[in-house]
């Protein structure tokens, strides 16, 4: 039986390095910066209008729940028989960026958006801007 070269066996092993590399990444909880278009107007007509890249935070952060302990159980007249923690993706620094507006005519415009500068799995909360 022929043997493989050790460019061929090299090349195996990366590959299979790599991809292994990319399945573990995606497994990762994390929260990152992900651009997005963004289209704006100057008014519900679309008088002005212009488009940037913006970004958002997106990704997934852990959470987890257990049975209450017994001090929280009695605490709560034995309502609370659920624990659970968990954290969500939150843009945790903002920066604006200025936008170019094209208008009839020619002329032009700018205007400021704000866009996510960082992320990080934080507290969840229903309304925090």
């Amino acid at each position: 039986m022929p043997m493989a070269s050790p460019q061929t066996l090299l090349f195996c092993l990366l590959f299979l390095v790599i991809t292994e590399g990319w399945g573990q990444q995606a497994a990762i909880p994390g929260c990152h910066l992900h651009p997005f278009n963004v289209t704006v107007r100057s008014d519900r007509q679309g008088t002005c209008q212009g488009s940037h890249v913006a970004q958002a935070c997106v990704g997934h952060c852990e959470s987890s729940a257990f049975p209450s302990r017994y001090s929280v159980l009695v605490a709560s007249g034995y309502r609370h028989n659920v624990t659970s923690i968990s954290q969500c993706c939150t843009i945790i620094g903002l920066r604006k960026v200025k936008v170019q507006l094209q208008c009839g005519g020619g002329r032009r415009e700018e205007l400021e958006i704000f866009t996510a500068r960082a992320c990080q799995c934080d507290m969840c909360r229903l309304s925090r801007y």
